[in-house]
């Protein structure tokens, strides 16, 4: 897993703000009726995110062409329905960082296992 923080202070005013992003392993997706998740997403030792809530996502992932993939991006208080393998979002805005999220991902029904690969995500976080 590669992961790289980056971090900026915006003043005693606003707050510590800023950002990480991390690349998670490919993930095996095998059935329509149970989700095959990622290895968590957790901000790296060096963001020092503290007490911070997320602002806004961004997210990637490549899927093989012409499978129909169900995805979501999932904090442990809520998931998110992915419609697209990139974009943005601020669903999760304003919960806490530091719980892991994951990706989901399955099947549409009578497909093969198929595998999921560049997995990103990139979170900004105040």
């Amino acid at each position: 897993m590669l992961v790289v923080a980056f971090s900026t202070f915006c003043g005693a005013a606003y707050g510590a703000a800023g950002s990480w992003v991390t690349e998670l392993p490919s993930v095996l997706v095998a059935m329509s009726d149970r989700a095959s998740t990622s290895q968590p997403i957790v901000p790296p030792a060096t963001a020092q995110v503290g007490d911070a809530v997320i602002g806004r996502i961004h997210w990637r992932f490549e899927a093989p062409v012409g499978v129909p993939m169900n995805a979501w991006l999932c904090h442990p208080e809520q998931c998110v329905p992915l419609t697209t393998m990139r974009g943005m979002t601020s669903a999760l805005a304003g919960k806490q960082i530091d719980g892991p999220m994951h990706f989901n991902f399955s099947l549409a029904p009578g497909q093969r296992p198929a595998r999921v690969q560049k997995l990103q995500v990139i979170v900004n976080y105040q």
